[in-house]
Formats: structure tokens, sequence, C-alpha cells
């Protein structure tokens, strides 16, 4: 049956400081760009917090990473695993393996290599790579992707680390791209249905379509500007995941106002009743 999990997205505003992945274009490399925020609570004692709350799996985004050496990698894999929980998927949330400057691709393709390194000695199960911010009406730029995306799981391949993509940005903002993706890499490559990814009149056809190959769902309920979900856009979500008997995590995913633990139970409410 599905099970309860939690990305750090969701408190990205009580753990401390993002460490965002830029492009220098001028010196063609990357930066790191620090947006402050409050650590109520650190990356090592979540594990053991989600587990206390009834969460059995998690997803850590790679901006929430204080630390890459060995030694942080292996408390946290500690941590993660003395609380019983599962580290599903590292969320790389950076990264156009479609950019039209090479120098760019193949530097963000060094640059997600590494943090398939960081996912293999943490734990993580998968490292979710974004399909690119090309145009998707652009074919050639999709065969790029689906050869970019093919090089990264003949990287990890030997790293016990599954590829996994996402409707996520321009690329796979169509579940025709996300399809296609996986039919060109086969097996090897899995992906996740992010509910407030898709728009427009079909939604709800494209995220059908799509959760029906998924391995991952982040539930993302629609809201308003004072954080009002959106319920019964939620369920009909729900219902297609449902529909497809699909049996894995169910990631909350909470951005909204106020207090973040807040909206995660209000958004885990709607959720808990296709827990079984």
């Amino acid at each position: 049956m599905p099970n309860l999990s939690l990305t750090t997205w969701s408190l990205h505003r009580n753990l401390g400081p993002l460490r965002w992945t830029q492009w220098d274009d001028e010196r063609k490399e990357h930066v790191t760009r620090v947006e402050e925020q409050p650590e109520q609570l650190s990356l090592l004692e979540l594990p053991a917090v989600l587990k206390e709350k009834g969460f059995t799996t998690m997803e850590i985004c790679h901006f929430h990473f204080k630390d890459t050496s060995v030694a942080y990698l292996q408390e946290l894999r500690e941590a993660i695993q003395q609380a019983g929980m599962r580290f599903y998927t590292l969320l790389a949330d950076y990264g156009d393996i479609t950019n039209p400057d090479e120098t760019r691709r193949e530097a963000d393709m060094q640059w997600l290599q590494g943090w398939i390194d960081i996912a293999s000695a943490a734990g993580a199960e998968r490292i979710r790579v974004i399909g690119g911010d090309a145009d998707p009406g652009d074919a050639e730029a999709l065969r790029l992707a689906a050869s970019q995306l093919q090089r990264l799981i003949d990287y990890a391949a030997d790293k016990q680390v599954r590829i996994v993509t996402e409707n996520f940005h321009a690329m796979t903002s169509t579940a025709d791209n996300c399809l296609a993706l996986l039919d060109a890499c086969g097996a090897d490559l899995g992906l996740t249905s992010d509910f407030g990814n898709f728009k427009g009149e079909n939604k709800l056809q494209e995220l059908s379509r799509t959760i029906a190959r998924s391995e991952s769902i982040h539930a993302k309920a629609q809201q308003d500007d004072q954080g009002n979900l959106d319920d019964a856009e939620f369920i009909s979500c729900m219902e297609r995941v449902k529909e497809h008997r699909y049996e894995g995590p169910i990631t909350i995913v909470y951005d909204g106002p106020g207090d973040m633990w807040d909206g995660i139970d209000r958004v885990r409410a709607l959720v808990t009743p296709y827990l079984g």
C-alpha cells in the first residue's frame, strides 16, 4: 500500500540556510547563493522527528545539505538508518541537461554526477534529475535529454542510486515528453509525478498518464495567498493515484504561508484516507 513521505521542501523555512546552485555565465562556473532561513531543526535531527510523526520515507533537496564531506554524509546516513526511515530520493534542484551552451551543459552534467556520488554516500535510493529547460516541442532537445539521462544512468549503475526524472520544468511539462523519456531509457529510468506541475484544463488527464508509470508521487495541493488548500482539486489528483493502484511513497509537499508543520498536517489529512 502507499506510504507516507515528506520532502524537506515542505520545511524549507525551518531547516536553516538554503544553498541555491546557479550558473555564472561570465565566469562559466557554478556559484552558490545562500538564502538565510532559521534552523529550527537540523537535517540530522529530522529523520527521528519524521519517524515519530508517522512518516516512513523522506526526500531531501540538495540545497539543504550544509556539508557534503564524507564524515557528514555518513552521519546523515546513520541518522536515517537509526530512525528506521528510508531516504527515497535526493532531489537535485539544479541542472539543465538540455542547455544549448555545451560548456554549461557539460558543467551541469559534471555537477549532477557529483550529486550522484553524494546520494550514494548518504544512502539515497534515488536521485531526481530535472529533464531540462528546453522548449517541450523541441524534438531534438528531447532526444538530447534522453541521451543525457542515459549517461547519468550509466554513471550511477555501480553506485546503487537509481535515476528518476519528474514532470518538472519545461521539457517534461507534458505527459508525452515524460513518457517518451521513459520509453527511450527503458526500465532504468524512473518517474515522479507532482500534482502541482501540470497546468491547464487537461491537467488531470496528463497526471493520470504519468501516475500510471510513476514510482514517486509529490502530493502538492493548490492554495490561495492565505494558504487555504483547494481540497477538491487535490482529492481529484488522489483519486487518480487510487485508480492506478499506486503502491509507493506519497510525498507531502507544502510551501504555503504560515506554520509549515500546520500546512503539512492539512495536506496529510487529505492524503491519509488513501493510505489503506
